[in-house]
């Protein structure tokens, strides 16, 4: 498995998964190099990419792995590699969240991170499930 940043020729790809995104934002991820694809034997198997929350903290907005890549290893690796690339760029914790009706809570806690809060957005625009925060350490 590989991780590299998000190129121009990769936006069909990143809007197939992250229906957030617009031209814009996808032009910004490149531009700022806050976004990954992850790639399994020149496949493109996910996707990753963050912000920087009051300057100084990494955020992870989204981690996606394509079904038939799920539980095999990857998002651990690609989440690794994330943290180095932070760790590097000299940032000393970062952030992530996931839903509380979401899997991905218990391979987050499983890598080290660490509860430390939650939202709720009920009756709002974006009613869900809790959103759970989790921090780590670098």
């Amino acid at each position: 498995m590989t991780v590299k940043y998000m190129e121009q020729q990769d936006r069909d790809f990143v809007m197939s998964i992250d229906k957030h995104v617009n031209d814009i934002g996808y032009h910004q991820r490149v531009y700022t190099k806050t976004g990954y694809i992850i790639w399994e034997k020149n496949v493109p198997i996910g996707i990753m990419h963050y912000t920087v929350l009051w300057d100084n903290l990494p955020f992870l907005n989204l981690i996606f792995i394509v079904a038939e890549y799920r539980n095999k290893g990857f998002a651990s690796q690609a989440l690794a590699f994330w943290e180095n690339d932070m760790k590097r760029q000299g940032y000393k914790m970062t952030l992530l969240s996931t839903q509380a009706d979401e899997e991905a809570q218990h391979l987050y806690r499983k890598l080290g991170y660490i509860d430390c809060g939650g939202l709720l957005f009920q009756h709002t625009p974006f009613d869900q499930p809790m959103e759970l925060f989790f921090r780590k350490v670098l």
